[in-house]
């Protein structure tokens, strides 16, 4: 049986966050809340386990604005900094749960947060530094408290990036390619979030016309669109124009699955 799961938006921007620092367009100036996007992330929740997927520069900001007291574990899907950036800020949940923090991430990205945050794992560590247990995953299935986590490894130009399954949700960002056999582990996915940058192409991220074909390829019924730029335009606009069974994300939403 799958657990049941809640999904916060945290962040749905792309890497320079909308608004951009410096730019004036309609959508930077935009009033409306949903125009205004962090960088992206997820909160996962369970009856028994919350989990992040990835630390963003803004990851602070987020845990505060969601009133978010406890956090089990963060799984990370690639190592540019736009998703890893806000690591140092789990200590406070290290000081108030009394624990480290499980962090799973693949070899490449394991390897990156070992340079990063190299006071994190110093051999003489100094008081107060981020306590972190960290866990190497390949591709093989896993389980983080109640929540079964399945890699689906997509492709972030010539980057192997991790996309996760868990349970009927699965997650993927920072993408414009996925081989047909990690596709298989998506398929029967009752909502998918995935990366949908801009309409004009782009070298590592799917445009929105290739999201939707993805979406309609896998029979998903439902879907979100994140990592959006503000190039794409304004919330409500882009929205009008999708079809009913995909949507623009937007920081703050919550859904269940």
């Amino acid at each position: 049986m799958s657990v049941s799961l809640r999904i916060t938006f945290l962040g749905t921007g792309t890497s320079s966050g909308v608004p951009m620092i410096g730019c004036h367009c309609d959508v930077c100036s935009s009033t409306d809340q949903k125009d205004k996007r962090l960088r992206s992330s997820v909160l996962i929740e369970s009856p028994e386990t919350k989990l992040v997927i990835d630390t963003t520069p803004d990851f602070r900001t987020q845990m505060l604005r969601i009133s978010n007291d406890t956090l089990n574990a963060v799984l990370f899907t690639h190592p540019h900094k736009d998703h890893i950036g806000g690591l140092d800020d789990i200590r406070p949940y290290n000081y108030f749960m009394q624990q480290p923090m499980n962090v799973y991430a693949n070899a490449m990205t394991t390897e990156s947060l070992m340079r990063e945050f190299a006071y994190a794992f110093a051999d003489k560590k100094y008081p107060g530094i981020p306590e972190i247990n960290l866990i190497t995953i390949d591709e093989t299935p896993f389980q983080i408290g109640d929540i079964p986590v399945t890699p689906i490894q997509v492709w972030h130009h010539k980057m192997p990036v991790f996309g996760y399954r868990l349970g009927d949700f699965t997650y993927i960002t920072d993408a414009n390619r996925i081989d047909d056999s990690e596709k298989e582990k998506i398929k029967g996915s009752k909502i998918m979030v995935v990366n949908a940058l801009r309409r004009e192409e782009h070298i590592s991220h799917f445009t929105v016309d290739e999201a939707t074909a993805l979406v309609n390829e896998l029979k998903v019924p439902q879907a979100y669109f994140t990592h959006i730029s503000h190039q794409l335009g304004k919330h409500n606009e882009v929205n009008a124009t999708l079809p009913g069974h995909i949507r623009l994300a937007y920081d703050g939403l919550a859904i269940d699955c």
